[in-house]
């Protein structure tokens, strides 16, 4: 049994060594559905810095309109991220799945009394 032990707890930390590292450029698709079910097709850019489990950078729709991280981790393939409230733009929470060069997953906010929620769908820019 104890063997049996070893060899889960080194299987875990191989996989753990093993996962992605999601720094980079990533743009793609971010679709929209707002409060009253209606939706927009949109772009998105985020620019990541993993160290260890933390990320940090930004998110937006282009190079000119980004948004700091305030919170940001990597857990295996699970990806989740925070941006802050600001006066023109809501928090939005993603949660987010890393696959190869592929991003995909959801993000939601909250303005002004309305909800919104995105599908996102990304691929990292070669440079």
């Amino acid at each position: 049994m104890k063997v049996f032990a070893c060899f889960l707890l080194l299987l875990g930390l191989a996989l753990s060594a093993a996962a992605a590292d999601v720094t980079g450029k990533w743009s793609g698709s971010f679709n929209l559905t707002g409060p009253g079910g209606e939706t927009k097709d949109s772009e998105a850019l985020l620019v990541l810095k993993q160290t260890g489990s933390e990320i940090t950078g930004t998110v937006g729709p282009n190079e000119d309109q980004r948004f700091p991280i305030a919170k940001g981790k990597i857990e295996g393939d699970k990806i989740t991220l925070e941006t802050a409230e600001g006066d023109d733009h809501p928090a939005i929470k993603f949660e987010l799945v890393v696959e190869g060069d592929h991003i995909k997953g959801d993000a939601s906010g909250s303005h002004e009394g309305q909800t919104m929620k995105a599908k996102l769908d990304l691929t990292r820019v070669k440079s």
